[in-house]
């Protein structure tokens, strides 16, 4: 790994901003043989970057699209390890993974009963309201990450 790889690897671990949440599988999230829907565990990860956002700034994402600030995803990646199913009550971790001058990349643990389930990566974008790229706001990076 070159000095300047290792320097940004050295940055991004130190955003680190963690949070957890639970979610109880629905009926209307899974198949006719009881397994969440892959796509359904995107919507788990936007719950826990809506709620990791919440609890570390004090800040809902409504109001920082009230600052006409958007977020979009960029890229999104998940990997399945073992199914989630009906009913299960399954812990969701988000992790701040990497801040950018104008994105946010998250990184999410699917967890059921100490079982690792899914791991998943969201790259969100930050836009104005007409769709054009602009700089992660200042007070959003300054909010999400952690103290010293």
């Amino acid at each position: 790994m070159s000095d300047g790889t290792q320097k940004k690897t050295r940055a991004c671990a130190s955003i680190g901003r963690e949070g957890s949440i639970q979610i109880r599988v629905r009926y209307q999230e899974t198949d006719q043989m009881g397994v969440v829907y892959h796509g359904n565990y995107f919507t788990y990860f936007e719950m826990g970057r809506t709620e990791l956002l919440r609890e570390a700034t004090g800040v809902s994402y409504r109001q920082v699209e009230e600052h006409e600030t958007k977020m979009v995803v960029v890229k999104a990646e998940c990997n399945y390890i073992h199914p989630a199913r009906y009913d299960d009550l399954l812990t969701l971790k988000t992790r701040v993974a990497r801040i950018t001058i104008a994105s946010i990349e998250h990184e999410h643990e699917l967890y059921r009963d100490g079982e690792l389930l899914a791991t998943g990566r969201i790259r969100l974008a930050t836009v104005d309201s007409t769709g054009k790229i602009v700089p992660v706001p200042k007070w959003i990076r300054d909010l999400t990450t952690p103290e010293s």
